[in-house]
Parts: C-alpha cells; sequence; structure tokens
C-alpha cells in the first residue's frame, strides 16, 4: 500500500512538472496538443473577447453618463436663468409701475374673500 502512495505522487508531481517542461520547450504548441485540447482553447478565446468587450461597453457606459451628466448641468443652468429672469420680469414694484398707465393702482389692504353658505329652505 505504501508503494502505491509513493508512485501515484511521483505521478502527480511528475504530470506538474511535464506540463512545466512542456511550457519551457514549446512542445505544448505541436499539432497534436493543440488538436486534442482545441476546444478548451475556443472556450478561452471566447472569454478574452468577451473580457475585451466588457471593457469596451463599460467605457461607453461612462461616456454617455458624463455626457448625459453635462447635459443635465446645462439645461439646469438654463432653467435657473430662465427662473431669474422671470423672477426680474414679474416683479411687484415692476408691475405696479407698468400698470400705473392704465389708471390701475395696488391695493394698501389685503384682498378679503367673503363666502356665503347658502341654505335651501324646504
Amino acid at each position: 500500500m505504501a508503494k502505491s502512495t509513493t508512485s501515484n505522487k511521483t505521478t502527480r508531481k511528475g504530470g506538474k512538472t511535464k506540463a512545466f517542461t512542456q511550457i519551457l520547450n514549446g512542445e505544448f504548441l505541436t499539432k497534436s496538443f493543440v488538436l486534442d485540447n482545441l476546444s478548451y482553447i475556443f472556450f478561452i478565446m471566447f472569454l478574452l473577447i468577451l473580457l475585451i468587450s466588457k471593457g469596451y461597453y463599460g467605457k461607453q457606459l461612462t461616456k454617455d453618463t458624463d455626457t448625459t451628466q453635462r447635459n443635465l448641468d446645462q439645461h439646469s443652468a438654463e432653467f435657473i436663468e430662465a427662473k431669474a429672469r422671470l423672477e426680474l420680469v414679474t416683479r411687484r414694484f415692476k408691475m405696479a409701475e407698468r400698470l400705473s398707465g392704465r389708471q390701475l393702482k395696488e391695493t394698501k389692504n389685503a384682498t378679503k374673500v367673503i363666502r356665503i353658505k347658502e341654505r335651501i329652505n324646504e
């Protein structure tokens, strides 16, 4: 039993060193090795292409986000500017000055609303 475990260890160790030596020697590029592992090579190539495309997609999303943020900032600035202009044009004292030519004056007393509740007598 001791012999089988030592032979098992040497096989594992020998397999690792064999693969390492194949890489160093360039033996893994031989036709038989490539043909035997063609499906694995295609899978690795597919994963690499997927990784590259994910990088480009991420860059495109970042670019689109930055462009949209700049547009939002620009529209926000235009909105604030238009709101400020509207406030300047519709100021209360300016309206009173403009309406003075029509003989209209601003009241000094607050406007009161009178509501009457009607009762229907039956």
